[in-house]
């Protein structure tokens, strides 16, 4: 059984930062996604870690930043996000799972999910 919860949600201007957490303890083995849902949309893949560690994934939307990590001592993961768009406004999940590859970027891919956290970009 994994328990994940994330922090660090909040609001902020347009260009700012924020670090979300994931808090995860026992995910060892896993890969952990973080995925959004913004009001009245799907949720929808935001960026994942392979358990290893050594393999990320990014949505396009994303991509040069957002930064996902994993601190294996301290069994949490982060997302560094920078450069902030009223878009990246949503209530943000972490998820784990044992995807494969292909499936990584598939909400379906995952067994457990935390609770989420509102982050709120103001333009």
């Amino acid at each position: 059984q994994v328990q994940l919860a994330e922090s660090g949600g909040g609001l902020v201007q347009a260009g700012g930062s924020l670090r979300l957490s994931c808090a995860a303890p026992g995910s060892t083995g896993y890969s952990v996604a973080w995925f959004r849902q913004a009001p009245g949309k799907e949720r929808e893949f935001v960026c994942a870690i392979k358990a290893s560690g050594g393999t990320t994934y990014y949505a396009d939307s994303v991509k040069g930043r957002f930064t996902i990590s994993r601190d294996r001592a301290a069994s949490t993961i982060y997302m560094q996000m920078n450069s902030l768009k009223s878009e990246d406004t949503a209530v943000y999940y972490c998820a784990a799972g044992r995807p494969i590859t292909s499936t990584i970027r598939t909400s379906g891919a995952y067994y457990y999910w935390g609770q989420g956290t509102q982050v709120t970009v103001s333009s």
